[in-house]
């Protein structure tokens, strides 16, 4: 038998291995860890523990945050302000489900009694939503807390109820060792097994994990290569399971001529600090911006052009993709028509310089050679697209994939009803999850109202991973019909014992 792997931890700004964190995990040692976590199910069963466990994690990666940040930015270089920001938002996520876990309005309970005078008639009917199980998370690459061990897919799983079992991202192994550990202390600390939460390392172990028949569903985010290959797996099992998925997106962004009249330096400037905001690691990052052809236009460019020249090169989260971004921006340069502004690529032995290039939008109205415009490159660059009149807009859009976010930047008059600012909403809505009329997309708030997916292949479903309703993910609704009061479980009795949200007989009660 071979020896196991080794998983290193490396740092992107040298491309040196750091230390060896730990080894890829065997299928054997796969099976152990889902094995392991199914059994602490019934120990979550308990709402009320669930919430001090996810508090218990908040307090405990708050407590430690200087080491946190330290190991994160030691292996993806993003920096301790970025991090340090990231870290609030993991805590303020564990602990925004705590008190939808403690609220109860995530079980969905709808009560109708027996009713014989209806046709037909109906009888005694109790819908709750349960946990679906063991839950397999993907950890990001570009977010190594807020999407990672600690974050929205982990928190909402345990939130709903089911035990997770986390694959790794080998960007930051060592981080994932210490928010495990910290995770496990919480749930040592809240009462329950600290095995409600395991980690494993290893491209093979992710395949042996969406495969594992114990396993009920599975969230990922990451790129659309690695993510399709984990969603047909997981749909080819002989009992197929649900898996959310974030692939890629373009971001597409829309500046009408009226808008790029009234402010398009502005906007030009936005664009550019939205599209270089974390070395263009962002999954929101704008990398498609429709702009007017004409003098308007030029000018958001130009300021555009002086917002990137202002970056100072980057270092990405790995070396892989650092050579994947060069040889991307390289290869759509090199199509006819396409021209390079500010030209993005190497920015050094290890780092890498934002830019732009530039298209007629004419060009990407039917498929053809430029077709790899359309197709997300990550990193730190972005396609302007310059057309010439709004049909040349909406030839486009109707070309693009789905994506998480799209953004209308407007004039004032438009945004108060005038031209086609509803129209060209109305198109972008189409497209994305989430629809911005001003501002940029880099920034997800974490709120009830939020919307973090996208028409395929932004997400292989049509959840959320981000906001309180990201839970819904890892339930499946049970209704139980003529059953006595007494074998009910306490969510569905009479007296509802828990004092939970619910509607009986169509009225919330």
């Amino acid at each position: 038998m071979s020896a196991a792997a080794p998983v290193w931890s490396v740092d992107p700004r040298t491309g040196k291995p750091r230390e060896e964190v730990a080894v890829e995990a065997t299928p054997e040692e796969v099976d152990q860890a889902v094995r392991a976590a199914r059994a602490t199910r019934d120990a979550l069963a308990d709402r009320s523990v669930r919430a001090v466990f996810l508090r218990a994690a908040a307090d405990l990666l708050d407590a430690s945050a200087e080491h946190v940040v330290e190991a994160a930015d030691a292996e993806t270089a993003l920096g301790p302000v970025r991090l340090t920001g990231e870290l609030a938002r993991t805590t303020a996520q564990l602990r925004a489900f705590a008190e939808a876990v403690e609220e109860g309005s995530f079980l969905d309970i709808r009560i109708d009694h027996a009713d014989p005078s209806r046709t037909p008639p109906w009888p005694d009917l109790r819908r709750v939503k349960i946990p679906l199980g063991v839950v397999a998370v993907y950890a990001a690459s570009n977010f190594p807390l807020a999407f990672s061990v600690p974050g929205g897919d982990t928190a909402s799983a345990l939130a709903a109820g089911c035990p997770v079992v986390v694959k790794a991202h080998p960007d930051h192994p060592a981080t994932s060792e210490l928010c495990v550990s910290l995770l496990r202390r919480a749930a040592v600390r809240a009462g329950l097994p600290e095995d409600v939460v395991v980690l494993v390392h290893g491209f093979a172990a992710g395949v042996e994990l969406v495969r594992h028949p114990l396993v009920s569903a599975a969230g990922f985010t990451g790129s659309v290569r690695g993510g399709r290959a984990l969603f047909d797996a997981a749909a080819a099992r002989p009992v197929p399971i649900p898996f959310h998925g974030e692939l890629g997106s373009l971001n597409p962004v829309v500046v009408t001529r009226a808008a790029a009249e009234e402010r398009g330096e502005a906007i030009g400037a936005g664009l550019g600090a939205s599209m270089t905001m974390g070395v263009g690691q962002f999954c929101t990052k704008p990398g498609f911006v429709l702009v007017p052809a004409g003098a308007a236009g030029d000018a958001l460019l130009k300021a555009l052009t002086a917002a990137v020249c202002d970056t100072d090169a980057g270092v990405m989260l790995d070396h892989r993709m650092r050579d994947a971004f060069v040889a991307g921006v390289a290869e759509r340069a090199a199509l006819p028509g396409v021209e390079a502004p500010v030209t993005a690529g190497a920015g050094g032995e290890h780092t890498v310089s934002g830019g732009y290039l530039t298209v007629p939008a004419a060009s990407l109205a039917a498929r053809g050679v430029h077709d790899l415009l359309l197709e997300e490159c990550f990193g730190p660059v972005t396609v302007v697209a310059r057309y010439a009149d709004e049909s040349e807009v909406g030839a486009v859009l109707s070309r693009l994939p789905g994506n998480l976010t799209a953004t209308l930047q407007l004039s004032a008059a438009e945004a108060e009803g005038e031209g086609s600012g509803a129209q060209l909403l109305g198109e972008l809505t189409q497209l994305a999850g989430r629809v911005l009329v001003g501002g940029w997309p880099t920034g997800v708030a974490v709120a009830p109202a939020q919307h973090h997916g996208g028409p395929y292949p932004a997400a292989t479903s049509t959840s959320t991973s981000v906001g309180a309703t990201a839970i819904e993910r890892w339930l499946r609704p049970v209704t139980y019909q003529s059953t006595p009061g007494a074998l009910l479980p306490p969510e569905l009795r009479d007296d509802n014992p828990l004092g939970l949200p619910r509607r009986v007989n169509g009225t919330p009660a």
